[in-house]
């Protein structure tokens, strides 16, 4: 699958939002080894701690369904901007996919690309508890 196909595909996802505190709507398109995607859209929370971000949507998706191994996840906002994933996202990327590939869309600067290690340089890892 195409970056630019990932990408279409996280702005469908995003049209799901659940976005009534911020109106700020973000989707995500998470590619797993074996071809599938799995979609994810942040969902906000009146108890604010409560939210979940798009990336981890589709990322805890997956996982829920068993798979465990990423290529790359696109990540697009309702601003039309760059949205970098948060911090904790970075983290929970890092732990999946840490070369992967994390997209970001912008509709009038195009595409940039960094892997999850490069959004998160010094990330913690289940290999540093060993």
């Amino acid at each position: 699958m195409t970056d630019i196909e990932l990408v279409e595909l996280a702005k469908k996802a995003m049209e799901n939002a659940y976005v009534p505190y911020s109106k700020f709507k973000v989707g995500a398109a998470l590619l797993d080894k074996n071809g599938d995607v799995h979609l994810g859209c942040n969902i906000e929370n009146a108890a604010y701690g409560a939210t979940n971000c798009a990336e981890r949507t589709a990322l805890f998706s997956a996982v829920a369904k068993g798979i465990k191994e990423f290529e790359k996840i696109a990540v697009v906002a309702s601003s039309g901007d760059y949205a970098s994933p948060c911090g904790i996202c970075r983290q929970v990327l890092f732990e999946f996919m840490p070369d992967g590939k994390v997209i970001l869309d912008s509709n009038e600067k195009g595409m940039k690309v960094f892997t999850a290690r490069e959004l998160l340089p010094f990330g913690f890892s289940s290999a540093d508890l060993k």
